[in-house]
Formats: C-alpha cells, sequence, structure tokens
C-alpha cells in the first residue's frame, strides 16, 4: 500500500511540473502581478480597447494558475490525510484517501491533455493539403491512401470533413487536395501532422512485384475568421484561372471556374475549385491563403520562442516525420517520438491519436 500511494504522489507531482513548464510558471505570476500594477493605476481605462484586452489576458491567466494551485492544494491536504492514518493506523482511512489520491491523478491526466492544445489556434478549424511527391502514380496513391487515413481521422473524433480542391492523377490516386476540418480544437489536433510521410510497400501497379518507396507530403493549417486581420497587398499575389477537372480527367463543368492564387513574396500556393462559381472560389481560395500565411507567422513565432532544437527540427516543412512500413515487415513509426505501431491498417484506418497526442506531448516534455 505504502509503495501504490508513494507511486501516486510522484505521478501527481510530475504532472504539476510539466503543467507549470507549460505555461512557464514563474513568469506567469510575474505577469499577472503586473496585470494587477497596471490595473491599479487611474489611466488604465483612457484606452478602452486595451485595457479589455488586458482584463482577458488577465482572466484567462488567473483561471490557469488557479488551476495549479487547487492541484497543489489538494495533494497537500492527501499528504496530511495520509500521514494521520498511518499515525492511527487507520486502514480505512488509507483506502479512503488511495481513492481519492486515484481521482486527482485522473484529474492531471485530463488537464495535461488539455494544456496540450492551449496555443493560440488550437481551437480553430483546420485545412488539410496533401501532395503527392516524385514518382508518379506510386505517390499518387499514397496521397489517395493518406487523404482517406485523415478523412477516417476526422469522422473518429466527430469532425465535418469538407473538400475544397481535389487534383486526381493521370492513372490513379491524387496528385494533391485540401479539405477543411470542422470540429472544436481541430488544428490544434491536427498540426502537429505537416511534414513528410514516406511508404514502403509492394507496389500494386508493378507487373514484377518489387518495393517501393512513395513520399507525399501534408501540409495542416488553421482556419481563420474575420477577427484576425492579414494584410494582403494585391501586387503580391499572382492569380490564376484554370479548368476543374474530376476523376479520369473529366471536367467538372466547361468554364474556367478553378482558381489558383500564388503569394509571390512567400511562394505561398493556394487553389479551390469545389464551386462552379469563379468569384467564390475566388474567395475560398483568398480565405485558404489568409490561413495559410497566418499559420507561416504561428510557426515563425513558436521557433523564436522555442529554444529546444528537437521541436525546430519536427515543424520545419518539408521534413520526414513518419514511416510507414507494409513490407517486408509492417510497422508505422513516428520519426520525432520514435512511437511504434505495429498494427499498420489500423493506423490507415484513422487510428493515429497515439502520434498526435505523443508529438503534442513532446512540446512540452511531457511522457504519453
Amino acid at each position: 500500500m505504502q509503495a501504490e500511494i508513494q507511486l501516486k504522489f510522484n505521478e501527481v507531482n510530475y504532472a504539476l511540473d510539466i503543467l507549470k513548464k507549460h505555461i512557464d510558471w514563474d513568469n506567469s505570476l510575474k505577469q499577472l502581478e503586473e496585470f494587477n500594477n497596471l490595473i491599479e493605476k487611474s489611466t488604465f481605462w483612457d484606452d478602452s480597447k486595451k485595457a479589455q484586452l488586458i482584463m482577458r489576458e488577465k482572466k484567462n491567466l488567473e483561471k490557469t494558475i488557479e488551476v495549479v494551485k487547487s492541484i497543489e492544494n489538494e495533494k497537500n491536504s492527501l499528504v496530511e490525510f495520509i500521514d494521520l492514518a498511518e499515525k492511527e493506523n487507520d486502514k480505512s482511512l488509507i483506502e479512503d484517501t488511495l481513492i481519492q489520491l486515484n481521482d486527482l491523478v485522473k484529474k492531471c491526466d485530463k488537464l495535461q491533455l488539455e494544456s496540450l492544445l492551449s496555443g493560440e489556434a488550437d481551437s480553430n478549424n483546420c485545412y488539410i493539403e496533401i501532395h503527392s511527391g516524385a514518382g508518379g502514380t506510386e505517390a499518387q496513391d499514397w496521397a489517395l491512401m493518406l487523404q482517406r487515413m485523415y478523412s477516417r481521422w476526422s469522422e473518429k473524433r466527430g469532425f465535418k470533413v469538407s473538400f475544397v480542391e481535389e487534383s486526381f492523377g493521370d492513372e490513379a490516386g491524387i496528385k494533391s487536395c485540401t479539405f477543411l476540418v470542422q470540429g472544436s480544437n481541430a488544428y490544434g489536433w491536427a498540426k502537429t501532422e505537416s511534414g513528410v510521410h514516406r511508404l514502403v510497400r509492394i507496389s500494386p501497379f508493378d507487373s514484377s512485384s518489387r518495393r517501393h518507396t512513395s513520399f507525399a507530403s501534408v501540409w495542416v493549417y488553421p482556419h481563420i475568421n474575420n477577427e484576425i486581420d492579414i494584410e494582403i497587398e494585391e501586387k503580391d499575389l499572382r492569380i490564376d484561372t484554370y479548368r476543374a477537372s474530376g476523376a479520369g480527367g473529366q471536367h467538372v463543368n466547361k468554364t474556367d471556374s478553378a482558381i489558383r492564387i500564388t503569394h509571390i513574396p512567400t511562394n505561398t500556393v493556394v487553389q479551390c475549385q469545389n464551386d462552379r462559381s469563379q468569384h467564390r472560389n475566388r474567395a475560398q481560395a483568398m480565405s485558404m491563403l489568409k490561413a495559410k500565411l497566418y499559420e507561416i507567422e504561428l510557426k515563425r513565432r513558436e521557433e523564436v520562442n522555442n529554444q529546444n532544437a528537437l521541436d525546430k527540427g519536427e515543424i520545419g516543412w518539408g521534413s520526414q516525420i513518419r514511416s510507414y512500413v507494409l513490407h517486408p515487415y509492417q510497422m508505422v513509426k513516428d520519426l520525432r517520438t520514435n512511437v511504434e505501431v505495429g498494427n499498420t491498417q489500423s493506423v490507415l484506418d484513422g487510428e493515429i491519436d497515439v502520434f498526435i497526442e505523443s508529438a503534442l506531448a513532446l512540446k512540452v516534455g511531457m511522457k504519453r
């Protein structure tokens, strides 16, 4: 019993350390004190817009700090109960305290997971964009498999999926696609999937049944609302129109309604063909472009603030993040966290939360 209790307390202490690290505990306390000093000034409400922003940040900060303090207080109370129970040799009290301690551990686990989704845009919907790599039909089929994997994953989480653009391969698969994922914390959950995904298998398109390696890239970026203002100058854009096409080269319609927009300074490209109206496709493409530029800025800020070289490597666009081996053995391995899953079919059917949670946890040094 003694060893079990100590183990549970160790888990709580570990969770507290992680939570404090995630919110930068000392700086958070200092910032709250600064907010309180600002509010006491007679000129605080002279700029009402700025004052409201500070009040909102202060409220959020107080809520976060209070959560950590409540866990510490609950833990300290349980320590006192255990000491009292052991002195009086009260086995019933020890058992009751152990039940409360187990509940506290579960509470800590829940808070740790929630703390992983506290980024600026984590609560937003998101776009998932997939591009096949070099290799023609092989890579295009792999891109389609990834599209299916993320669609299945979204469905399992109760998210809604809406396709924005899809460019079909010449023989099979897709050259690229973009779809909008709508649901609570969609971007927060999906954001660590950005990068290059590698597939090794016996090719179904090779008559000699040789083993092939294929690559496809995934880019996840947050959908943004009108409250976030992203300035884009018209001179920085190149806008092209083209005829939308369906599977097998069939045309969705006979007009050049599809839109491709290139942001020249960043070489960021978006395209949309999901509507017969060129005007609506252009509006959707501009929304996607703003979302991409916003995500680029979020990543830039994250790299500036994060001193962890490993983290810098993992979020870089173009970095290989996961390997899916279907032959000669079956294994999916995340190259950032070293998490491995032998049931490759379950992964391709959308069971990827173990990879996502581990990648999110890596950012704050949390064990999963």
